[in-house]
């Protein structure tokens, strides 16, 4: 598994052809605040639902402060995705070094 910090995350997603981003937040978390574009599939649901994800495709994997991401990766790495990333932390750390009008909880 790769990770990725928010800085390389922000040039990647300047990129041709952005990676998949995962967000295993819990509703309430995406509620507050989430990246535009993100798929969401809280961590309690993503062993049922990871066949609707491509494991060929490049997935960066985001939750509040990099810990239930890297599970969660980790977890997608046992089940045949080839590109997995994890988000070192987290959506905290977009809205402190990338954003700082997204909302901090």
């Amino acid at each position: 598994m790769r990770h990725y910090t928010v800085h390389e995350l922000r040039k990647r997603l300047d990129q041709d052809n952005p990676p998949v981003l995962l967000d295993v937040r819990e509703e309430w978390e995406m509620a507050r605040c989430q990246l535009p574009g993100s798929t969401w599939i809280p961590m309690g649901q993503i062993m049922a639902r990871a066949s609707e994800l491509n494991k060929n495709t490049e997935t960066v994997v985001i939750c509040h402060h990099g810990i239930r991401s890297w599970q969660v990766a980790k977890f997608l790495e046992r089940e045949g995705f080839g590109d997995v990333i994890n988000l070192t932390g987290g959506i905290d750390a977009w809205a402190k070094e990338i954003d700082p009008a997204m909302p901090i909880y």
